[in-house]
């Protein structure tokens, strides 16, 4: 679809070096544009110009570069009303983001999984399941391999996951996964989406080219995504960890089933899920509901969810030093995710909180903090004020700052927890004020904790 037409490449983290490197493949003329000179890249570039990729680095101003391209491809990052957008678009130019240009090119079944929370998890699992089952997946997205970096190694035949966030939806037009999921909606992305109400309207998008034959599993429990079934012009299935759903996966004494409370199968004991906590209990489900809705066969998902460990940075355990257990959490970057983690404590639990400041009100984390066995929080980053003040207004006290010395918090997390108890890296918060990313933040977590020596040492 591109060959032998000019398009621009907006923003080259790693979707749009993918991007750049699948057009160059499909004979476009590539034009490579981002504000950080090429020295800032590090020879991350070099194998684009080497294959004949223009660059157009440095500019601050890349909406004056537009005349003459026939498509702007741009990074999530790239907000819609950016002035380069804006203006591609009354020119003619046809803009898309790099999620919707790897569609348009890949071939063989795709699956697409969106939501506030608990999306990397469900992706991975199900990319898991059909492993098991014997397919050739490339699982991809949000989940940090970009989409287009996989297309020219698909066949038909193949199945694609694929983790989506609001960002990519906002630069989607023809996306059309074959199965869909909204696995749950909480605040999030106000400094970038405004409104609660565009939000939602965004993590709809991915469903809205579905057609009759399609499916689109969305959580009973969640009064916003089961209200998007009055939307879905597609089969609808639910998950649910509470309640038996018309059609769907949920929990009939205490064994995962999938069908209706009249006709259903058995797939696995929930106490069997080796993932722990309710939120995933929720996020088998609904990777079983896609799963079957695809035609795997029950045994090869109850392997599966048997056997998965989950996956790095969300409760992920690091270390146990002087009776002491490290939590890696860092994909916490919201209200509701970081809910999730302080409630999976079953032991006192010193809390590293704080981060990158999304416009979040975090009283609901807060009460949530005063039932749970939360004994300090480490405030950190840009939100710390924030936080001490939410904090105090419902009652809690036992809050220490640390600045953005993040060495200092683990240490001084350390230092306040009992034997038998955990250090918990949850921050509620994106990681941009102090890390490139919740990996980096997630990894230097790691890093500092295993480097840590004993209280008695």
């Amino acid at each position: 679809m591109m060959q032998g037409k000019k398009a621009m490449v907006f923003g080259m983290a790693r979707s749009g070096i993918a991007a750049a490197k699948l057009l160059l493949s499909r004979g476009a003329e590539v034009y490579i544009c981002d504000a950080r000179t090429e020295a800032d890249f590090d020879g991350a570039l070099d194998d684009l110009k080497a294959a004949g990729a223009h660059l157009l680095l440095g500019e601050q101003h890349p909406e004056a570069l537009l005349d003459g391209m026939d498509a702007l491809i741009v990074s999530p990052g790239i907000p819609v009303e950016h002035p380069a957008v804006v203006r591609a678009k009354a020119l003619g130019i046809e803009v898309m983001g790099e999620i919707e240009y790897a569609y348009r090119e890949a071939t063989g079944l795709l699956l697409a999984i969106t939501g506030t929370n608990g999306k990397t998890t469900t992706t991975t699992l199900l990319g898991e399941i059909f492993k098991n089952a014997g397919r050739r997946t490339f699982v991809v997205g949000n989940i940090g391999t970009p989409y287009s970096g996989a297309v020219a190694g698909m066949k038909p035949g193949d199945v694609t996951v694929c983790e989506i966030s609001s960002f990519m939806m906002e630069t989607s037009s023809k996306f059309h996964p074959a199965i869909s999921a909204v696995l749950n909606i909480s605040e999030d992305h106000l400094n970038r989406h405004g409104t609660m109400e565009r939000y939602i309207a965004l993590k709809e998008r991915i469903f809205e080219n579905s057609a009759e034959d399609d499916y689109v599993i969305l959580n009973w429990d969640d009064p916003a995504t089961r209200d998007m079934a009055n939307r879905a012009r597609c089969r609808v299935s639910w998950f649910s960890s509470r309640n038996e759903v018309p059609f769907g996966a949920f929990v009939r004494d205490g064994m995962i089933v999938y069908g209706t409370p009249q006709d259903s199968k058995p797939v696995c004991p929930a106490k069997e899920v080796y993932i722990p906590g309710e939120h995933n209990l929720k996020n088998a489900l609904a990777a079983t509901a896609m799963a079957m809705a695809a035609g795997i066969p029950a045994p090869v998902i109850r392997h599966t969810l048997k056997t998965f460990m989950g996956v790095e940075h969300r409760i992920e355990f690091v270390r146990e030093l002087d009776g002491v257990r490290f939590i890696n959490d860092s994909k916490g970057t919201n209200v509701d995710s970081t809910i999730q983690a302080v409630r999976a404590m079953d032991r006192p639990t010193v809390l590293i909180l704080g981060g990158y400041d999304k416009h979040t009100d975090f009283t609901p984390l807060c009460e949530e903090i005063v039932k749970c066995p939360i004994s300090r929080i480490v405030l950190i980053g840009a939100t710390a004020k924030q936080l001490e003040e939410t904090l105090e207004n419902v009652g809690y006290h036992a809050w220490t700052h640390a600045g953005y010395d993040f060495k200092k918090a683990i240490e001084l997390a350390f230092a306040q927890a009992n034997a038998g108890g955990n250090v918990l890296l949850s921050p509620s918060c994106a990681s941009f004020d102090m890390f490139k990313d919740y990996e980096a933040r997630g990894r230097i977590f790691k890093d500092i904790v295993n480097a840590l020596e004993g209280k008695r040492a």
